[in-house]
């Protein structure tokens, strides 16, 4: 029961900070079932799974606000789809031993650049209202489904940060784009799974449980997209991704490192993760307060203007 009740805690939290961000519902829900000694597929598969009620909540949340984009969803979520098939049918045929080291270097790989996207560059915001092409969406959604289904998650690790990049849509449209579009993903994963693993090593109460979680949160994290910031979110998050992926691949076959390599390894991890999350801190405040004298500044043009206009005439 208590195993339940955390992961039903997880999925909450997960869901909160995926709603939130645009990514991390996967990787974090599937870095701690890795970490609890789950196979690398079912961990995966229980994830996707849940991730079908989850996206479906988030995406009819994000649109009661206005924050999705159906074009971007369309053009994105098929190809999405389709690499998420092949990803899922993919990790079913690895063998165990093999498939929990690589899925958690995948996740790992996926929290630093979570930790250092949003760390160091926070979210840009040029290019707004420009048309996101066809021939820049397809891609992205293959290569995004395909690492989805065999890291466990990275939907919203890969693509939320390319559109962002580019400038081309709303941050809030963007998050509430990823989130519907991940609904096709997670239905395509969970089918190739059946295909690869069938159903007898997935636990239908964890999936229940993430689920439960993950809907409850839904609605309250397309809420807070539109106040919380992302950029100190985002530095926090990756740090919890990294540093749980970095104990399970030093603890695995590939390296068996020794308690003080592993002390050592820990201790540099949580000073960069606290030193970014300080970091990301500093500059959000400072951008807030460029912002609000951005803001005086042209409330004192304007009314200079109208001032100099009312004298002349």
């Amino acid at each position: 029961m208590r195993a339940l009740i955390l992961l039903g805690l997880v999925g909450f939290a997960a869901q909160l900070v995926d709603g939130s961000l645009g990514m991390a519902y996967g990787v974090t829900s599937s870095t701690l079932l890795l970490a609890i000694g789950t196979n690398a597929a079912a961990a995966s598969a229980t994830v996707h799974l849940a991730e079908i009620g989850t996206t479906l909540a988030s995406g009819i949340s994000h649109w009661r606000f206005g924050n999705v984009d159906w074009k971007v969803v369309a053009k994105i979520g098929i190809p999405g789809a389709v690499g998420a098939f092949v990803g899922a049918t993919f990790l079913s045929s690895l063998s165990t031993e093999l498939a929990a080291p690589v899925m958690s270097l995948i996740l790992l790989v996926l929290g630093a650049y979570i930790l250092i996207r949003f760390t160091a560059f926070g979210l840009p915001r040029g290019n707004l209202d420009k048309p996101l092409r066809r021939r820049f969406l397809v891609p992205l959604g293959l290569l995004g489904g395909f690492v989805d289904a065999t890291g466990g998650g990275g939907w919203g690790p890969v693509g939320t940060p390319a559109i962002l990049a580019s400038g081309r849509l709303a941050p809030r449209k963007v998050i509430g784009s990823i989130d519907a579009s991940e609904f096709l993903v997670a239905i395509a994963a969970s089918v190739g799974f059946f295909v690869g693993i069938g159903s007898e090593n997935i636990d239908f109460a964890w999936v229940a449980v993430l689920l439960l979680g993950g809907v409850i949160a839904a609605p309250i994290a397309a809420w807070l997209v539109r106040h919380i910031p992302p950029r100190i979110l985002g530095s926090a998050v990756g740090g919890v991704i990294v540093l749980t992926n970095i104990r399970s691949l030093l603890r695995s076959d590939w390296i068996k490192a020794s308690g003080g390599v592993q002390a050592v390894a820990y201790v540099l991890i949580a000073v960069i993760w606290v030193a970014a999350i300080v970091w990301s801190v500093r500059e959000y405040r400072r951008d807030r307060a460029n912002e609000s004298v951005e803001a005086v500044e042209s409330e004192v043009q304007v009314r200079t203007a109208a001032e100099e206009e009312t004298a002349s005439a």
